[in-house]
């Protein structure tokens, strides 16, 4: 516990240096100018000391995640030619990685994934977060960091359609696609952010009309009776979650209030102004397919799945909404308010580590292990 308390210390230290304001999509017009500055050249080196940080602690790990060596295992019937249920572009980079050094030699692979992973994670970031280490904070505390040390193909997407974000807000539309297609390579869950990203920026372009309450409702109405269409629908593209132990339902009752906390704060600040920042709207709406996620599709295997790629948007949301605030005790209150809940969720997270299907905790390393 202490190489994670330890890392996120650091690194929220490293942030703290970081004034980032002229790489940021205000307004999702790109505002970044090619002079190299004394704060941008500063900016930069220590973006790259934190990317080092967190890729050090995720590539040097081993036994470290309850799938690791199942990943190992699935490596080396790769290498066998034999049937996994990964992507291509998974088995793929396995292969090749283990052809140049070696069969069985699994360790480059995970360090290849961590590499790749804390890159997009950094660099989404970099290009998009107004509050570099409130972003950071929140990406640390809220757990998709740590939990990317497991489920390496999921985080890796994960990584990239928070890096391809920009891209919908800039209405780079080929970009987007572009860089969701790759991800789908490795994850095809990853396609869903295709139209879930485009509906939230069209909902954020538009005032709402009676037609899309009207339609929210008939989709709201499907997730509740027509569940078993659902389901049909998604073993047939995953039929190896059909009554495996992911096949549960069970509520997130904390995403469901993190949920739900983010948008009463977006709802209780909408009058005063910050409406206006179709970034925030995006990110609000996003929160808002979270938020029905998490309430009406527990029937879905490993919902968290579906709905993390809407709701990691609030690393950029939080920030964006709580600098905008007018100074005064309301947002103090709002920072303090959002700093201890994400502390709070840290530490169930810390504790829960330990457990026996998730095994993040202890951490071990091949250089001292």
């Amino acid at each position: 516990m202490a190489v994670y308390l330890t890392l996120t210390a650091v690194t929220l230290l490293l942030a703290a240096f970081i004034r980032n304001g002229e790489n940021v999509q205000l307004n999702n017009v790109c505002t970044t100018q090619g002079v190299m500055t004394r704060q941008r050249a500063l900016n930069i080196c220590m973006a790259v000391a934190i990317f080092l940080l967190l890729t050090g602690v995720s590539a040097c790990r081993i036994a470290v995640g309850n799938d690791y060596w199942v990943y190992r295992f699935q490596f080396n019937l790769i290498m066998q030619e034999r049937h996994v249920s990964y992507e291509m572009g998974f088995n793929l980079v396995v292969w090749l990685i283990q052809t140049l050094l070696g069969y069985d030699n699994y360790l480059p692979v995970f360090a290849f994934f961590s590499i790749v992973t804390c890159y997009f994670f950094v660099k989404a970031m970099y290009d998009q977060a107004e509050d570099f280490v409130f972003t950071l904070f929140l990406l640390m505390t809220g757990g998709y960091y740590f939990n990317s040390l497991n489920s390496v193909r999921y985080y890796f997407v994960l990584a990239i359609a928070l890096y391809a974000m920009k891209y919908v807000l800039r209405k780079q539309y080929a970009h987007f696609i572009f860089w969701i297609v790759v991800a789908s390579l490795f994850h095809k869950s990853v396609l869903l952010v295709i139209p879930a990203y485009l509906v939230a920026l069209y909902l954020a372009e538009h005032k709402l009309k009676k037609w899309h309450y009207a339609l929210g409702c008939v989709l709201i109405a499907s997730l509740i009776f027509g569940q078993n269409l659902y389901r049909e629908i998604i073993f047939y593209f995953y039929p190896y979650y059909r009554d495996s132990v992911f096949d549960i339902s069970q509520l997130s009752w904390v995403n469901i209030a993190k949920c739900g906390a983010v948008l009463a704060l977006c709802l209780i600040t909408w009058k005063r102004g910050f409406s206006q920042s179709r970034a925030i709207r995006f990110g609000f709406y996003l929160n808002l397919a979270g938020f029905v996620g998490y309430c009406c599709g527990s029937f879905i295997p490993e919902v968290s799945r579906v709905c993390y790629y809407f709701i990691i948007s609030q690393i950029f949301l939080l920030p964006a909404l709580l600098r905008r605030m007018q100074d005064g005790w309301f947002k103090k209150l709002c920072y303090v308010g959002v700093i201890g809940a994400f502390l709070c969720y840290f530490a169930m997270l810390l504790k829960g580590m330990y457990a026996i299907n998730i095994r993040l905790l202890p951490y071990l390393n091949w250089i001292f292990n």
